[in-house]
């Protein structure tokens, strides 16, 4: 059995749709994972082989004005969830993020480059990535990741569907580069590494390089091709300055997905638009 913290999540929903009778997905209901008592006394109830945690502050603008609260969930709960499996001799899948990187590379960011986080969003992930460095005898994956959606919940994906029905043309920023990644691939390799108890830091997106403009253009055709959208607007590419935000975003967000041909050589990898195609079809 393999215990996932998070439950109305993008990432924890694929997993039980994924593997639902090998999962089970706590809550916040269910657990407190900033509470060391909580995790012992509902975590003790499993027999568990391994702990996926699929649980995150995410909110990259909020983290600005609610520090306290973004390094609570993604710091402190994320080195007591390592301390209970280090103890119990339980793996540990934590999925970390490319904002504890500064965006300023120019190739694929390396699995062991700097950790330079230029927002409290990814100073928190980074700290606790450094949290699980530190405990001694844990068995543990880190997943570094992107640009994540799904079909579940609210993404980049279900936003541009919405608005392409709403507006009449739309702006989509084009001078931030990444890798879509769906949620469903992601699943599949954090399942793997629990049952495989991959060791280790690595990267999981999905095959290739865009905008977020070069994303937006990508759902809109295919989405009209599919009959998701009657017809197609304007979409038009933007820079970062023509919409400020809170939190600044890394400009670069190419992970190096090098490591993924050794430790996760059985699990699938697909070119992002063939991930976004597939996604789409479940819409329909």
């Amino acid at each position: 059995m393999i215990v996932v913290i998070g439950k109305s999540g993008q990432l924890a929903r694929e997993l039980a749709a994924s593997a639902p009778d090998t999962t089970v997905c706590l809550g916040r209901d269910d657990i407190d994972i900033t509470n060391a008592q909580s995790i012992n006394t509902t975590l003790q109830q499993y027999s568990a082989s391994a702990v996926i945690n699929a649980s995150a502050y995410t909110a990259v603008d909020n983290a600005e004005s609610e520090q306290e609260q973004a390094f609570l969930i993604n710091d402190t709960a994320v080195g007591l969830l390592g301390e209970y499996c280090a103890a119990h001799n339980l793996h540990l899948v934590q999925v970390s993020t490319d904002y504890v990187f500064n965006g300023q590379h120019h190739t694929p960011v390396e699995v062991d480059a700097l950790r330079d986080p230029i927002g409290v969003y990814g100073a928190s992930k980074a700290a606790g990535e450094q949290a699980l460095e530190s405990i001694h005898g844990l068995s543990y994956t880190l997943i570094r990741t992107a640009w994540v959606y799904s079909r579940f919940g609210n993404n980049f994906v279900h936003t541009m569907l919405r608005l392409m029905k709403e507006k009449p043309q739309l702006g989509v920023i084009a001078d931030q580069v990444g890798t879509p990644t769906c949620a469903a691939g992601l699943a599949q390799a954090c399942l793997f590494a629990a049952y495989h108890a991959v060791q280790g830091n690595h990267h999981w997106t999905d095959q290739g390089v865009a905008s977020w403009y070069d994303f937006a253009v990508a759902i809109q055709r295919l989405a009209v091709a599919k009959g998701l959208l009657d017809k197609a607007v304007p979409v038009n590419p933007i820079t970062t300055a023509d919409y400020p935000t809170p939190a600044q975003r890394p400009a670069y967000s190419v992970l190096s997905k090098s490591t993924l041909k050794t430790a996760f050589a059985d699990v699938e990898q697909k070119h992002w638009e063939a991930r976004l195609a597939s996604m789409l079809d479940t819409l329909n």
